[in-house]
């Protein structure tokens, strides 16, 4: 059942979302070499308990699989739902965060992957595509639209990538999945429309080989089949007759890294 967010309940869930952007930003200033993917998490979790929070991914339970951190940290072929652990981070990883806030009852839940040192040309590409992806996605979450817009849209601009097809974006609230689903494929003009005060992540997960996807022993890590390179962006979005209200920021993210690279016109019709 989708429910309908009212005024009130759109501010609250953009408070939630800011932290998760803070959150973010404040994770960002420990990325460098050498740093483990545990650290990152417990910084995550000071910082958001802090800010007079809960993290919402740490105790989710999918069937008997409890996860045991605050963030999805996920590296290089790592698409989605990565366990922080001693992984040091190396010179040249794509390192996805997802980040997770509940606060005043409220969810917040955004996405952004960062390059650790210098990145090679094809993964910079990759981050390039996947952003771009997320805001043309966006763009169709008006009143009216259909879902499938939204994932037609995200399919569009990644022609030639691996577009996961079993993991997707969906609705937020007071849970941190709601309906609807939010696929990142699809056909114009099909699924369901949407309405005004819908609340939903919208998060392409973009492979650089195969869409095809694992999932690790552990039940959550979930992986590209033929070891490509994956990235991830995910924004909240509430929806309105006049234009999509983007609800997360990646503001602060970027006033510490540098948003993901901007291609020559060369490039771009590559």
């Amino acid at each position: 059942m989708v429910h309908l967010k009212s005024t009130r309940e759109i501010e609250r869930l953009r408070a939630s979302a800011d932290l998760v952007g803070r959150t973010l930003a404040e994770v960002a200033r420990h990325i460098e070499v050498g740093v483990t993917t545990k650290e990152l998490d417990a910084i995550a979790e000071d910082y958001i308990r802090t800010h007079g929070a809960e993290p919402a991914f740490k105790g989710h339970r999918s069937g008997n699989n409890v996860f045991p951190a605050s963030l999805c940290v996920s590296v290089n072929d790592e698409v989605v739902h990565g366990i922080p652990d001693d992984y040091a981070l190396q010179d040249g990883d794509l390192l996805s965060i997802d980040c997770g806030v509940v606060l005043d009852g409220y969810v917040g839940d955004s996405a952004y992957t960062f390059a650790v040192g210098t990145l090679s040309e094809d993964d910079k590409r990759l981050c390039h595509i996947t952003y771009e992806a997320l805001n043309e996605g966006i763009e169709q979450a008006i009143a009216g639209n259909r879902i499938g817009d939204i994932g037609h849209a995200v399919q569009s601009r990644c022609r030639g990538y691996g577009i996961v097809r079993e993991l997707c974006g969906h609705g937020v609230g007071k849970s941190l999945w709601e309906e609807p689903q939010v696929p990142n494929y699809g056909r114009p003009g099909e699924g369901r429309a949407m309405r005004s005060g819908l609340t939903i992540c919208i998060e392409p997960m973009i492979n650089r080989g195969t869409d095809a996807i694992e999932t690790d022993a552990d039940g959550w890590t979930v992986r590209t089949a033929d070891g490509s390179q994956s990235a991830h962006y995910e924004h909240m979005v509430a929806v309105h007759e006049d234009g999509p209200d983007v609800l997360s920021t990646f503001e602060y993210i970027e006033d510490v890294v540098d948003a993901p690279y901007e291609l020559s016109l060369s490039e771009e019709r590559a």
